[in-house]
């Protein structure tokens, strides 16, 4: 083997190794290397492990880009594997009332919340949706992030909701995080259709999935309290489904709604939230192999007042994966290391926890662990290069990203 690049003498490398999604024990198990080294050539890894080991594997050519990693730590590219990142509009005049006292169902009534979203992206021009996301991105590239998930949702009409997905399909070309499509039409009732959800449910069957389809990849839908119920949610992903998009779901975020029983019983990848899991909810999961995708920024900054049970699902074999939920109105954040610290000191992970799930968990979830996730030979280099330990991640406003790797090659940052 040869390899055109090499980092070595890596103070901590993660390689975070092995098949995902991780559960149970294995959540724990992010592959701790000292003195560590990562070979590639061009885009895909050639060898990982001690330094010494990957020299004596590996033939490095003279002309071989050879970096010292003293003092550093390496990381597999997170995977934030759910956001809201395409929209139009700004609603932190809401937080400012939130901060105040108001609650998410009292903004929502006061015009508020997803629906003053929709507003302002069905006013938005394709070439504004393009340029705001992309904008997003480079904040979350920033912060570590090499592959996301990306939804629609902030159309609710058959139009704006297609036009959300090829804006999503377009900024791939315009910067380097990869980006996996959901069609997310079930967001939320519109103001046209209030009384009559039932009416709309059917439009986003009849309609907007068929429609929808060549766009995504996945199909996803808010089954919680004031949103769409269990029967609906289920209805549509089974639609989604037959018309090839696979299924994941919002669940249980602001009551106990069944969500998370949909998830089982639908086969969802993902289901995520769960503020409210019950108990069921969790044995459900657990039984039907679904991944738990926790959203701790969206509970802090919606001021609900609790985190998703974290400890319980992983006691229960439930792998968990952790993401940021980037949205206008709960999702303020685009870090991923925000998200990992807010997983260790408000839901009780170990780091070694909240980076699988960052990581491995992530990528399991979006039906990518084959390729991104961790590193390994023959995998994509995708990965994070931390000033001192890794654990400097959890350092809120610290710049300990040294560079985010992207195939192989710098996306951010340096050397």
């Amino acid at each position: 083997m040869t390899a055109t690049h090499l980092i070595e003498h890596l103070d901590e490398l993660y390689t975070c190794a092995g098949p995902g999604p991780r559960a149970g024990a294995r959540q724990g198990d992010a592959g701790l290397v000292t003195d560590g080294a990562v070979a590639w050539d061009g885009a895909a890894i050639v060898a990982v492990g001690p330094t010494a080991a990957v020299r004596a594997s590996v033939a490095i050519p003279p002309t071989a880009d050879i970096i010292d990693g003293r003092g550093r730590s390496l990381v597999p590219g997170f995977v934030d594997a759910h956001t809201h990142v395409v929209y139009a509009g700004d609603r932190r005049d809401e937080l400012r009332r939130r901060l105040a006292g108001a609650s998410y169902a009292e903004v929502a009534a006061a015009g508020g919340g997803i629906l003053s979203t929709v507003r302002a992206t069905r006013a938005a021009s394709d070439v504004a949706l393009v340029d705001a996301t992309v904008a997003r991105l480079a904040e979350m590239l920033a912060a570590g992030t090499t592959t996301c998930e990306a939804k629609s949702g902030y159309g609710l009409d058959t139009e704006t909701e297609v036009r959300m997905l090829r804006a999503i399909g377009a900024v791939g070309g315009r910067q380097p995080i990869e980006i996996a499509a959901t069609f997310m039409g079930a967001h939320a009732v519109p103001a046209e259709y209030r009384g009559r959800q039932s009416e709309y449910v059917r439009l986003v069957i009849d309609e907007m999935i068929p429609r929808a389809a060549r766009h995504a990849e996945w199909c996803d839908v808010f089954c919680d309290t004031g949103f769409f119920t269990p029967a609906e949610s289920q209805a549509i992903l089974e639609a989604g489904r037959a018309a090839g998009l696979k299924p994941r779901i919002h669940a249980d975020e602001l009551g106990a709604s069944g969500g998370s029983l949909v998830a089982a019983r639908v086969g969802a990848r993902s289901a995520d939230h769960l503020v409210h899991v019950t108990p069921d909810g969790i044995a459900a999961l657990a039984g039907a192999g679904v991944v738990a995708t926790l959203l701790p920024a969206a509970a802090f900054f919606l001021k609900l007042g609790r985190f998703a049970p974290a400890r319980d699902l992983i006691a229960a074999g439930v792998p968990v994966a952790l993401a940021t939920d980037v949205n206008p109105g709960g999702g303020f954040s685009p870090s991923i290391p925000f998200v990992m610290a807010l997983g260790c000191f408000a839901m009780g992970l170990t780091f070694d926890e909240a980076l699988v799930g960052a990581t491995i968990n992530g990528a399991a979830s979006l039906d990518r662990a084959d390729r991104i996730g961790s590193l390994e030979p023959g995998k994509q280099f995708d990965a994070v290069l931390v000033d001192g330990s890794a654990t400097n991640l959890l350092r809120i406003n610290v710049p300990a990203i040294r560079a985010v790797i992207k195939r192989g090659s710098v996306a951010w940052g340096g050397w």
